[in-house]
Order: structure tokens, then sequence, then C-alpha cells
């Protein structure tokens, strides 16, 4: 089981992207626990991922994110091309891969 955290402004948009990644690992037979949280609320989460993925619009955010996990998690920023397609299959392989 991998726990794959997005982050946005709100957790609202990415929550899209979460159900689509959601589909992709059931059709590829992964599990995963995929879920989305707003910036505020990464201090409560990051420590039940194994990976973070920021959110295009808060890519900003990742040498902070990085910090508050103290490099102990990877944390990459969602690319803007699959973020804005909701192309859950591509940010689920990304997720795997890190």
């Amino acid at each position: 089981m991998k726990n794959i955290l997005l982050v946005c402004n709100q957790g609202m948009s990415t929550s899209f992207l979460v159900e689509k990644m959601k589909v992709a690992a059931t059709e590829s037979a992964i599990e995963a626990k995929i879920w989305a949280v707003s910036d505020a609320e990464l201090h409560e989460n990051w420590e039940q991922a194994d990976v973070i993925l920021l959110g295009p619009q808060v890519g900003y955010l990742k040498a902070n994110t990085e910090n508050v996990t103290n490099h102990s998690k990877p944390v990459e920023v969602i690319d803007f091309v699959d973020y804005g397609r909701v192309n859950g299959k591509a940010v689920l392989d990304k997720a795997m891969s890190l």
C-alpha cells in the first residue's frame, strides 16, 4: 500500500485528480491510499504519506514542504499538463516511481 498525498490551495480542484488516480490504481491493481488536502492541512497529513505531490499552483511550496517533512518523504510538483488534463494514470505512475 502506497500512501499518496496531494496538496493544493484548497484541496478542491485536486480532488478531481484524486478520483482519476483511484480509478487508475484500481485498473492497475495497485493498492494505494490517495487523498488531497489544502496547503494549510499539510502539517496534519504529511506523516501518513509515503509520497507528497504538489499541485502546480503551489509548486512554490516545494522547499517549504521538504523542510516540514525534514526531507524524509519524496516531494514533487505535479506536471502542469498532467494536472490540467486530470491525467490520473500519469500522476499515479509518477507517484509510484518516487
